[in-house]
């Protein structure tokens, strides 16, 4: 029998000023944030705090959260998170009583014991991480990136303020909003889905696809108007990954991230349709026929149409396709990229529509190349 559940108290705002008001930031605060914490608070002197971008770009890595751990300055009661997924997969571990060192704590050698009261606050449209018991890292060392999957980093309040994204920049939009699509879809396959986890996930999708058609024909213009839709539908994608999990997409896209520092949403992108096109090869009935007649209904085609369609209208609202070999993959790469995702990522493999051997991953590889 399956279980679902929704951990944090999630609030829906209207403006930016609303939340300041309702957070009520004091001096027991750490604040992990992201650029928009100087736009929208700049001026706000209570806690302290952290701005990602200053320690380093990009992806989070363990290095990252080390460094920020090592600059905090004093003893503090609550930890805001408040910017993109990088921003709150990092900001979940401050609320551990112990999270040094980071290796240490995804490889499980000390438990995850939370202490301080967590809130988190997306600006992007994507990860989901504000309702999730996830947080992934990259770890240079070992080139390629890991998820801690553990209730104590659950939230206990998120806040949706689509204010908070207007401005953003396309591609960042586009990168983030793909990643809640490709959520809400391995969510539908997972074995572990259950009757409402898919309701969650279909309502994401529906949302993103309505949104990214309405792009394709009316232009970039309007955006804005569209944010509230798609942050919507990264918190359905969220709450339904959180639950179901995600697999062969996430985990293929895992050393694409780690080796070519390619952003997570787009490396999902990248081998989103190859994967699809695979579990439709292996077994075409079951739930796959399922989603594919969801999406053929969505994007007015034929089912056997839909990965080639999906691919097409993802190219035009979000970005272009590229291949893998555009990022660096070349032939010669595939057979350890297979075995890393492999050796690696079974935490994401056992979430798979249907089992992927090595060989069929590098067959998935070398199709994207």
């Amino acid at each position: 029998m399956g279980v679902f559940k929704i951990i944090p108290e999630i609030h829906m705002l209207g403006t930016a000023e609303e939340l300041k008001t309702v957070l009520g930031i004091g001096e027991d605060d750490l604040i992990i944030a992201g650029s928009v914490w100087r736009r929208c608070f700049g001026k706000e002197t209570a806690g302290q705090v952290l701005i990602v971008s200053d320690f380093a770009k990009g992806e989070p890595t363990d290095e990252l959260v080390e460094k920020m751990y090592a600059s905090v300055s004093k003893p503090y009661k609550r930890v805001i998170g408040i910017g993109g997924g990088t921003v709150l997969d990092c900001a979940k571990l401050f609320a551990l009583e112990e999270l040094s060192p980071v290796s240490d704590l995804f490889d499980k050698k000390f438990r995850a014991v939370k202490a301080k009261k967590l809130v988190l606050i997306p600006t992007t449209c994507g990860t989901g991480s504000e309702v999730t018991n996830i947080s992934i890292l990259e770890f240079k060392s070992r080139n390629t990136k890991f998820g801690l999957a553990d209730d104590a980093i659950f939230a206990d309040e998120a806040y949706i303020v689509p204010e908070l994204l207007n401005g953003i920049p396309y591609h960042v939009f586009a990168a983030s909003s793909l990643d809640a699509l490709v959520h809400a879809t391995e969510s539908f396959l997972s074995p572990k889905a259950t009757e409402l986890s898919r309701m969650f996930s279909m309502g994401a999708i529906e949302r993103i696809i309505n949104g990214y058609m309405r792009l394709a024909s009316d232009g970039r213009g309007c955006l804005d108007e569209l944010l509230p839709g798609f942050c919507a539908a990264s918190v359905m994608a969220g709450i339904a990954f959180g639950n179901a999990g995600c697999a062969a997409v996430h985990a293929m896209s895992y050393p694409l991230g780690a080796v070519f520092h390619v952003p997570h949403g787009e490396s999902n992108y990248s081998v989103f349709t190859g994967v699809l096109k695979k579990y439709i090869q292996k077994r075409p009935d079951g739930d796959i026929h399922v989603l594919m007649e969801r999406f053929a209904k969505l994007l007015g085609c034929g089912t056997e149409d839909v990965p080639d369609r999906l691919d097409a209208l993802l190219s035009a609202a979000a970005m272009p396709r590229r291949k893998l070999g555009e990022y660096g993959l070349t032939d010669d790469m595939v057979p350890d990229f297979a075995v890393s995702v492999t050796e690696n990522q079974q935490r994401l493999l056992a979430n798979n529509y249907v089992p992927l051997s090595v060989e069929e991953i590098e067959e998935i590889y070398y199709s994207l190349l």
